[in-house]
């Protein structure tokens, strides 16, 4: 095992009857963050490690995403640094612009007033009074969850040298041509009143409705379909397919829009398909994507016919009217004048909407900031294909590169006031500067500064060496950039990740971010459902915390954490996980109480018993398979194997199986609770990462050392005894067997039953005394008459069972236990004598195949065995 470098002082064996997180959880995450434990020392020797923190929303609480995000987090670099890594986990929070914007004006509207009645100064004022007052509830909250951040680092995404490093890359992106201002169709919310990206408008299926409209007369005439009648009043012509001969005659001429007193021509492109609807389309530059590209290939003119508000403002009987009272006064007006063809409703169709409020978005011809992302994506894409970046799990690749390949255009230009203001001017004369954080802003009459801001995923996006003090080539910057893994649900693959990867990769000289991206799943309720508040099934995890502790949801989310797979969770499996702490907890008081120990050596195999070494040799293929997890971020396997190895081989079976050598006493029972203090030392260890407070409390008490935070991770010794695991194998099967025979009788748990064992020529002879204990069973003595016998691994267990046992029933049981090994091996013996089957099968699989053959024989044997040991009935 690993040796221990911390000092120790004199080991406690006094610990509480019941373990209280509440009475431990928060002195000792206070007393690790005053010792300084989170706290990364750029100018140590050690290698580097780190993760910085997707920074939550500074108006946001712990949700129980964050909470499963933080705990793989927390245990990644918890363990990193007892592998002797300089691990900085940094910590911050996002600005998120829109959704503290309306946060204040919110307050402000119950005031009466709005942020035009204090103007931008004053109004940015009162967010950073706001954020100061009421934001980053969320920090609090992570310290309950036990996150093992370096809080000395804490950033936020509008502070003095984040706001620099903005201002530093939006100079050198517009200098080398990568940001540019056009006039182009953008995600219009007019709820938030500004733009919103294309992965900021989440779309749902709306009951709404399709009307077709003739426009034109006669045979110049046309049939075209709209969802959105309203926009016809800013149409500017209709689409064909240049191929499409119905429409042939058409191209080129004029055809009367109706409701209007215009004229609008008729073009042929290639993007409409003739096969859908009527093969027709109207084209409305200003108000549709499509139609925007259309009217750019053939020099349409775009008419804008809504305000911010979505206010109807061309001249006209629809003049000041909603978008949707619109809607329906056109419609109106088009069946009055005999234009309409059909009408359908409701009609389901895929609608956009703004992810902050839900409004639905409009499409919209505006005049915005954007940044060229051609180079960037690739690079971007690159990174990934060459190796410098993997992404974990692999198949999740696919999904990068869609994105990366095919990405247009960022527009990063929002119509707010609170966030990074654009570090544009512009002169009396046209003239447009930009200015650096280092540069004199220009002044004098006539000069004004951009009135937007930036979108909050463009300081997001550099967040990995911001916060580490870039621009500056800082001992930070030196030390822990590359971080090593990013930690992130896979639905942010688009808003966030390839972000960070763009920028970084720019400013960085092609040094990426991050060397893993490590991609979870969603956490959602136990039926498998999105958590969500109309859903009424979202849980507050503080809440369980505070029920249960913050170990039970820790090990409770990594428990289900399978790479890029959601995660379902219900309160049962958090209680099932509150046990299991009281497990550990209640076995290592026992363990104490009977003298455990990790003083001295650890006794030489030849001192030790079967049952030690079984125990050692399990605890150090644990430690390998643990470590094999890890590295893959295997985290729902590592925390099975971990509790399968505490709760099933360490407290049900060698606890159990030690009890009668530490009630004998003398030197076995020291050497079993050497061997017991060095399994309960490195069990802790490894459980250290996921559930960090109860195991602390326990091995400081068990070994009188420091903290568990910086310990040494524990190491395989390489010690291994395949015949003390084959050994205790067969004991455990026999115990099994007579266990289940004894249920089956329904003989309570407790009740003693007289047995004759037959160890003679197995090893098992050595454990009599325990199998006795652990199965309840007395000596045989006078008058014992079998009346059931039980082989099992060798060894043969004959119990009395005069006036318990139905003969008639357990006949049955096993009866049907025999009809069932015979299947298995007829199914079995048919794949081994399948020539073709062998042929294709690789070895693992027919090896596999062989073994189940060899254990249906065996049961085979074992059950004819004991229906035969059975009394007449």
């Amino acid at each position: 095992m690993t040796e221990n470098t911390q000092t120790p002082s004199s080991p406690n064996s006094e610990l509480p009857t019941q373990y209280a997180p509440a009475e431990v959880e928060g002195k000792l995450y206070e007393r690790w963050v005053e010792r300084g434990y989170f706290t990364a020392d750029p100018a140590s020797e050690k290698p580097s490690y780190t993760i910085v923190i997707p920074p939550p929303n500074v108006t946001g609480s712990l949700h129980l995403g964050h909470a499963f995000q933080h705990t793989l987090m927390d245990a990644l670099t918890r363990r990193k640094r007892m592998q002797g890594y300089e691990s900085l986990w940094l910590p911050g929070m996002d600005h998120a612009g829109i959704a503290t914007q309306n946060k204040v004006e919110q307050q402000l509207a119950e005031e009466g007033k709005s942020r035009h009645d204090l103007g931008r100064e004053v109004f940015v004022e009162r967010v950073w009074q706001w954020k100061e007052e009421y934001g980053g509830k969320i920090l609090g909250q992570m310290r309950r969850l036990g996150d093992g951040v370096d809080w000395s680092r804490e950033r936020f995404t509008m502070d003095e040298g984040l706001s620099k490093a903005v201002q530093t890359i939006f100079k050198k992106l517009y200098d080398d041509g990568l940001i540019y201002r056009a006039e182009r169709i953008i995600n219009w919310c007019p709820r938030c009143l500004t733009a919103i990206s294309d992965i900021e408008v989440e779309y749902q299926e709306d009951a709404g409705e399709l009307v077709s409209i003739r426009y034109g007369e006669g045979e110049d005439s046309l049939v075209v379909a709209t969802t959105r009648a309203e926009t016809m009043l800013g149409d500017t012509a209709v689409a064909v397919h240049p191929d499409d001969e119905r429409y042939k005659h058409l191209v080129g001429k004029q055809i009367k829009l109706p409701l209007t007193d215009r004229t609008i021509p008729v073009v042929a492109d290639t993007h409409v398909d003739p096969e859908f609807g009527t093969g027709a389309v109207k084209v409305t530059p200003a108000h549709d994507p499509n139609d925007f590209a259309i009217g750019q290939r053939h020099g349409l003119p775009s008419m804008t016919i809504m305000d911010e508000h979505g206010v109807i403002t061309v001249h006209g009987p629809f003049l000041g009217q909603d978008r949707y009272e619109a809607r329906s006064a056109v419609v109106g007006a088009l069946r009055q004048q005999g234009r309409i063809v059909a009408e359908k409703r409701p009609y389901l169709h895929s609608v956009g909407h703004c992810s902050r409020c839900s409004t639905t978005v409009e499409p919209r011809l505006s005049l915005q900031w954007w940044v060229k992302v051609e180079t960037l994506a690739k690079e971007a894409g690159d990174a990934v294909r060459d190796g410098r970046v993997a992404i974990h799990p692999e198949d999740m690749s696919k999904r990068y590169f869609d994105w990366v390949d095919n990405l247009n255009d960022w527009c990063i230009s929002r119509q707010l006031w609170w966030g990074h203001r654009i570090p544009v001017w512009y002169g009396p004369d046209g003239e447009v500067v930009c200015v650096g954080p280092d540069d004199e802003a220009p002044t004098g009459e006539g000069w004004t500064q951009d009135t937007d801001v930036l979108d909050t995923w463009f300081s997001s996006g550099l967040w990995p060496f911001s916060t580490l003090g870039w621009p500056q080539q800082t001992p930070d910057l030196e030390k822990f950039y590359s971080t090593d893994v990013l930690v992130t649900g896979h639905d942010i693959i688009f808003f966030w990740v390839a972000r960070m990867m763009m920028f970084g990769l720019y400013a960085m000289d092609g040094k990426p971010p991050f060397k893993t991206i490590a991609l979870t799943g969603l956490v959602r309720d136990e039926r498998g459902k999105k958590m969500s508040k109309s859903f009424g099934n979202v849980v507050d995890p503080l809440d369980w915390m505070d029920k249960y502790g913050s170990d039970a949801v820790r090990f409770t989310l990594a428990k289900g954490a399978n790479p890029g797979t959601d995660v379902p969770i219900g309160e049962d499996w958090v209680q099932a996980s509150r046990n299991f702490a009281n497990k550990i907890w209640n076995a290592t008081r026992f363990a104490l109480m009977n003298g455990a120990t990790i003083e001295g050596e650890l006794p030489a195999p030849e001192q030790m018993s079967a049952t030690d070494r079984w125990i050692l040799s399990r605890l150090n293929k644990t430690v390998t398979q643990v470590d094999a997890y890890y590295e893959d971020f295997q985290f729902a396997k590592l925390s099975e194997a971990l509790y399968h190895f505490a709760w099933d081989e360490v407290f049900d079976w060698y606890v159990e199986l030690s009890k009668t050598t530490f009630f004998a006493g003398g030197e076995p029972a020291k050497v079993s609770g050497r061997v017991l203090g060095e399994v309960l030392d490195v069990m802790l260890r490894l459980l250290h990462p996921v559930v960090p407070f109860v195991t602390e409390t326990l091995w400081t008490t068990l070994t009188g050392r420091e903290s568990l935070v910086v310990a040494e991770w524990p190491k395989d010794s390489g010690f291994r005894d395949e015949a003390a695991e084959t050994e205790i194998e067969n004991l455990q099967a026999v115990v099994t067997e007579v266990r289940r025979f004894r249920a089956d009788q329904g003989l309570q748990p407790g009740q003693k039953v007289p047995a004759r064992l037959d160890l003679a020529g197995t090893a098992l002879a050595a454990h009599e005394p325990a199998i006795r204990q652990l199965l309840r069973l007395q000596p045989e003595g006078e008058g014992f008459s079998a009346t059931a016998t039980l082989p099992v691994a060798g060894a043969t267990v004959a119990l009395d069972l005069s006036g318990t046992i139905d003969v008639a029933a357990e006949r049955k049981r096993l009866s049907k236990d025999l009809t069932a090994a015979e299947k298995e091996k007829q199914q079995a013996e048919a794949k081994l004598g399948n020539e073709a089957f062998l042929a294709k099968a690789p070895d693992n699989v027919v090896d596999k195949i062989k073994g189940r053959l060899a254990k249906a024989e065996a049961d085979i044997a074992r059950i004819t065995a004991q229906l035969d040991a059975l009394p007449a009935a």
